[in-house]
């Protein structure tokens, strides 16, 4: 807990470290440790609040007394017994800490002077946004953002069928079906191990939300086609954007983090995907983006964005808020993003625009500017980029949230070029001023 709240790496990664120092530790125990972490992180807001509310400074350690009090209920003598200082036991209690014990005791994790944005775990931040963007639905979409995210799968058709992983993980036990609307994904409906799963290690199958899939399927990528993933990360959406082109053409995944383009080069060989090839870029206006200008068919711009839509899978993401730079700033570099790749689009080609937030401000109002600036470019209608999804919470755009969708909340807007760009000086001012 406290290395997720003093590192600058997502909980994920720091769980996944802590791990592979403590070999010792036995999955049964691994299983245990994961589920009171998380548990902690999605109560965050809330024990914080008890914490205050008694005068008591919000440590990851006062987190879990008041955890162990509030939401499992135990007694301060049992609470005594499991501090008790022995090994691989946390250090005795203090006065002072049994006194908060006591102070907890008989109450329960919500409270009646909670207010609303504590109890639904909304960081102040983002909750007059996520207010305006679902207005009455705010509170289910918020509860829907505190459950545990499923544990969703991609088929890989290049080297196998959805109805074969199917029957495979059938055979290794797993209860599992096809996902509702993503063509290649399998929904496993409990919580193996990664680890369990051969498929995984062989390319077969990637690990990918479904709403996800549903984001690069938009970019509608054809074989023999050139294609950009302009912000790529460590590859999962490039793998399907490869996939469906069945190996044919030529994919250019994009990044400024050279660590990220590693580990997704890996996984390409892995999944036996070798139409990809990995471009570091040194920010949004590098070099090569100018000497590439309109050579695309599809360019994917999955933009940094504030995350919000992927709070259930990451809680500690909703704490690290986007204002110690500031939304505004954030929004603005998507901007700047969207412009610069929207350079590398043919005409007649298209440009996706996608997020991972549920923010108006990053999706539905950063595709009306980039339209208004940029008159080349129309919106296609989610009717046309992809009629058979039907479930979108919004008719031009791809929009999907927990609570409806039961994915992690996403947006994709498809715009096709239709003409000539402005100069390029104009597409580039931002960065000289």
């Amino acid at each position: 807990m406290h290395e997720v709240d003093s590192i600058a790496r997502p909980a994920d990664a720091v769980v996944s470290a802590w791990f592979r120092a403590r070999r010792y530790i036995h999955d049964s125990d691994r299983g245990r440790i994961l589920e009171l972490l998380y548990a902690l992180l999605r109560h965050h807001g809330r024990l914080g609040w008890w914490l205050a509310r008694h005068g008591r400074e919000d440590t990851t350690r006062n987190r879990l007394l008041a955890w162990l009090t509030l939401k499992e209920g135990k007694t301060p003598d049992q609470i005594d017994r499991l501090f008790n200082g022995a090994k691989f036991a946390p250090p005795m209690l203090t006065d002072h800490e049994h006194a908060l014990l006591v102070k907890l005791r008989g109450c329960t994790i919500g409270h009646p002077d909670m207010p609303e944005e504590v109890r639904l775990e909304c960081p102040s931040w983002a909750a007059d946004p996520l207010r305006r963007r679902f207005e009455e639905a705010f509170g289910r979409e918020m509860a829907a953002l505190l459950t545990p995210a499923p544990l969703d799968l991609r088929v890989n058709p290049i080297k196998s069928t959805r109805e074969a992983m199917l029957r495979a993980m059938k055979d290794l036990g797993l209860r599992a079906e096809a996902s509702a609307m993503a063509p290649y994904g399998i929904r496993v409906l409990e919580r193996p191990s990664l680890a369990s799963l051969p498929m995984l290690r062989t390319g077969e199958v990637e690990v990918q939300d479904e709403g996800s899939q549903l984001v690069a399927m938009l970019v509608d990528a054809r074989p023999g086609q050139r294609v950009v993933d302009f912000c790529a990360g460590a590859g999962g959406k490039t793998l399907a954007i490869a996939a469906q082109m069945k190996n044919k053409g030529h994919v250019v995944a994009c990044d400024v983090m050279e660590g990220r383009l590693k580990r997704g080069a890996e996984r390409f060989r892995q999944a036996g995907l070798h139409n990809i090839e990995t471009r570091l870029l040194a920010g949004e206006t590098d070099r090569w983006v100018k000497r590439h200008k309109g050579g695309f068919d599809r360019v994917l711009v999955d933009a940094p964005c504030s995350g919000t839509g992927t709070w259930r899978r990451n809680p500690d993401a909703r704490w690290r808020s986007p204002e110690e730079q500031g939304l505004d700033k954030l929004v603005s570099l998507q901007a700047r993003i969207l412009a610069s790749a929207a350079r590398l689009v043919k005409p007649g080609g298209r440009l996706v625009y996608a997020t991972c937030s549920m923010l108006p401000e990053e999706n539905e109002d950063q595709v009306a500017a980039f339209l208004a600036a940029y008159p080349a470019f129309r919106a296609v209608p989610l009717s046309e980029a992809a009629p058979q999804l039907t479930a979108s919470a919004h008719t031009d755009y791809l929009s999907l949230t927990p609570a409806r969708n039961d994915t992690d909340g996403f947006f994709a807007a498809v715009m096709q070029r239709e003409g000539a760009l402005p100069p390029e000086r104009a597409l580039t001012k931002d960065k000289a001023e």
